[in-house]
């Protein structure tokens, strides 16, 4: 029996009839711990086989862990559901106060299934739960939609608010879900599941406790961890310049994508370096709940009213390392303010940063080479690091105009299905690539991972501290992809922020798990990563996805990365290792 029979519950919420129910599934936590594990195994009890992803029976699935609350950097959420991007799994993690919300409201896991005729916004005060009309705030962006709701809900306690914006509303594939302003479920289209079943928001408020088995254990434990959090040099990183920090040593290394990765160094990136957005433009760093680092910067951006004299408005805007990428070398973009009114935009629309720079630059790339004119776009002529332009086409990405932006909201992967370009379609697995052309590890945990996300398996990292060293076998590196992949399936389980990977090592989480009840060996901790991992799997290859229909785009061949031997063949016989170790 574990020690909270809170972290068991599981709330479901039916939007259809508006009705909610809790059921205790200790089954499922004894076994898979909690987060991913927990809510891969209810994604295949509620998700329909083969079903929309965008019809009432894809289900939203919420997760927290067995550490969430109790110990720092145990502070994200995981969300499961089919995503409408890739048509096969979508998980995205959120950071905030999404995660200690849900578990101080009394919850392991939050079920949302069905659809509202209307719109509407969930909100779930411990065991309250309450259907609030949000036809007056669908329509609008996030942050006013977000305090609209913080006003009409007077709940005590600790209370996050998951909201969409306008992209999520207009079904864009790769809309994303906002919380606390500057947090996001980002990757894989949350966003236009939420808008597909009307769903504006979920507000979750909870002031419960959670009770321990050795309390004198527990603190030590908490100061140990504490204290290696705030003193480590990784850490002291991500608070002084947040993951920006990569945008210099990614470009020296080779490896920052650059217009449509044309090139793997970007002659402005010192532009919009951690540096210059640091010393010019820092406003505030914030962390997330249960969290001693702060990596979260937000930029504050000073504007003059048009046709005004000294009159300004300030926006704060969040920056991160993708985001950096994806809207700033990725579209040829080097000046911070350029790069932050793109990003402004892109967050008042609720779209997923990731995506949305990687559609704007095949799109470049597709009108340079005539694969598409202005007929297509409107009379808009992208090229490279003219943010305005790129800002007038997101809007039209969300608006859809028309039937070629209607393509482009569905992905990278479907417009070039339609109009051509897929070899500089840089798209893995259906998700739009991340921001690391550091060789071959890179992209083969891209198209490998369950997710198709850099955050699988950290392929990049071992590009820059193995494969830059010496040369290893397709075999070795399948191998090594994998281990690192079958253990982040227990992190995302208890969960922890993958910055802290260095931290939660086994042999720590086996003890610290016995004050939640939890008795684990290390091998049983490798044993579930395993089976969490296989039954991930199993779901992707339930929805039609195979390891043997993948496109590699051809551009990551074309454009020179830091390892020599990053070739086609050299990836694809990687591929073929690694299905073979998995059984697939």
């Amino acid at each position: 029996m574990l020690k909270d029979d809170r972290l068991t519950r599981v709330l479901y919420v039916n939007l259809s009839k508006r009705t909610f129910s809790v059921e205790d599934r200790e089954d499922l936590f004894s076994r898979y711990i909690g987060g991913t594990g927990v809510a891969t195994q209810l994604l295949h009890e509620e998700c329909s086989e083969h079903c929309d992803p965008l019809e009432s029976n894809n289900p939203i699935i919420f997760a927290v862990g067995p550490l969430t609350g109790l110990y720092p950097l145990a502070s994200k959420t995981v969300a499961l559901f089919k995503s409408p991007l890739t048509g096969n799994l979508g998980e995205s993690h959120c950071g905030g106060r999404s995660a200690v919300a849900l578990r101080m409201a009394g919850y392991g896991a939050l079920v949302i299934t069905g659809a509202s005729n209307i719109p509407i916004y969930i909100s779930i005060d411990g065991h309250d739960v309450h259907f609030r009309d949000a036809t007056s705030i669908w329509g609008m962006q996030s942050f006013s939609s977000g305090r609209i709701i913080r006003e009409n809900e007077s709940g005590a306690g600790l209370r996050t608010i998951m909201r969409i914006g306008a992209g999520g509303e207009a079904l864009v594939r790769y809309a994303c879900v906002t919380t606390e302003s500057y947090r996001h479920f980002g990757r894989l289209g949350l966003g236009a599941v939420f808008g597909s079943k009307k769903l504006k928001a979920v507000v979750i408020s909870g002031r419960s406790s959670i009770p321990v088995t050795d309390t004198k254990f527990y603190r030590k434990s908490y100061r140990e961890i504490f204290k290696t959090a705030v003193e480590s040099p990784v850490m002291k990183k991500y608070y002084d310049l947040g993951t920006a920090d990569n945008i210099e040593p990614l470009n020296k290394f080779g490896g920052l994508p650059t217009r449509n990765l044309q090139e793997s160094r970007f002659d402005q990136a010192s532009g919009i370096s951690g540096e210059t957005l640091a010393e010019q433009f820092l406003g505030r760093r914030i962390a997330c709940s249960h969290c001693p680092v702060g990596c979260i910067h937000i930029a504050a951006l000073r504007e003059l009213y048009e046709d005004e004299e000294y009159f300004y408005k300030t926006s704060m805007i969040s920056y991160d390392y993708e985001p950096l990428y994806a809207l700033g070398s990725m579209l040829g973009i080097g000046q911070a303010d350029h790069y932050l009114k793109l990003m402004d935009r892109i967050e008042a629309y609720g779209i997923d940063a990731m995506s949305a720079g990687v559609a704007l630059a095949w799109m470049t790339e597709a009108m340079e080479r005539g694969l598409i004119t202005e007929a297509e776009t409107m009379g808009i002529r992208p090229t490279w690091g003219d943010h305005t332009a790129y800002m007038e086409a997101a809007g039209h990405i969300v608006s859809q105009p028309n039937e070629f932006y209607r393509t482009l909201a569905q992905g990278v992967e479907e417009a070039a299905s339609r109009y051509g370009g897929e070899d500089f379609a840089l798209t893995f697995g259906g998700n739009e690539m991340p921001g690391y052309h550091t060789g071959p590890a890179a992209h083969v945990g891209s198209l490998l991972g369950a997710r198709h996300s850099h955050l699988d398996n950290g392929g990049y990292g071992i590009d820059q501290k193995v494969l830059a060293n010496k040369e290893v076998t397709p075999e070795e590196l399948a191998a090594m992809i994998l281990d690192e992949e079958w253990w982040r399936q227990i992190l995302s389980s208890l969960v922890v922020c993958f910055f802290a990977r260095g931290i939660y090592l086994p042999d720590l989480v086996s003890q610290i798990l016995t004050v939640t009840g939890f008795e684990l060996t290390t091998d049983d901790l490798t044993r579930i990563g395993r089976e969490i991992h296989r039954e991930k799997y199993r779901f992707k290859y339930r929805e039609g996805f195979s390891l043997d229909n993948l496109r590699i785009p051809g551009r990551i061949f074309e454009t020179p990365s830091p390892i020599p031997y990053m070739s086609r063949d050299y990836v694809e016989q990687t591929i073929v290792r690694a299905k073979n170790m998995l059984s697939l």
